[in-house]
């Protein structure tokens, strides 16, 4: 039996949920289909919020560059749509995004490390290459950084899980597959 996920619609959702519903929508001008299917639970749409406003010692680029290469592993179209629209806000171009979800960056060495080491963990499950981290705190990261990008892999991966299981409609200007 295949469990179909429907958008909640607000009504149908709990009063604490219709509130966080109309703070996100006053902030963003909508509810993003995949916070929507949080609703389901009077918890988790707290919780991960919570989780994504929490604040992190990494830029609003380096965040992105952990988010890409983490969304490209996992596969998960929504999550590279909405990734790829922020990245683009924070000025990288569509070729540099391009190399951010291989888990690279050839224009900015720092950046490169931090892709490598994100797509990484998130292939080996936390079992990085001890040299990679190496690499990683050499490029300038600290133990707050690393500390950080592993609570960020972890954030994506539940977004990425998420669209998995609910297949909550993509309403981002849809990221093109890669080549290969």
């Amino acid at each position: 039996m295949t469990t179909n996920f429907e958008i909640p619609k607000k009504e149908s959702i709990s009063v604490k949920n219709q509130k966080i519903f109309d703070k996100l929508a006053g902030a963003l001008g909508s509810v993003p289909n995949l916070y929507a299917m949080l609703a389901y639970s009077d918890y988790a749409l707290q919780t991960y919020i919570n989780m994504e406003n929490s604040g992190t010692s990494l830029t609003k680029r380096q965040v992105e560059v952990v988010n890409l290469a983490v969304s490209e592993v996992n596969g998960c179209l929504y999550c590279l749509s909405a990734h790829t629209a922020f990245s683009k806000l924070n000025g990288f171009s569509p070729s540099e995004i391009e190399e951010l979800r291989q888990g690279k960056a050839s224009f900015d060495p720092a950046l490169d490390i931090l892709a490598k080491l994100s797509k990484a963990l998130t292939e080996s499950r936390g079992h990085a290459d001890p040299d990679l981290v190496s690499k990683f705190f050499a490029a300038g990261y600290t133990k707050e950084n690393l500390m950080d990008v592993i609570v960020l892999i972890g954030d994506r991966t539940i977004s990425n899980i998420l669209h998995a299981v609910t297949k909550a409609p993509i309403d981002f200007p849809l990221a093109a597959r890669l080549n290969g």
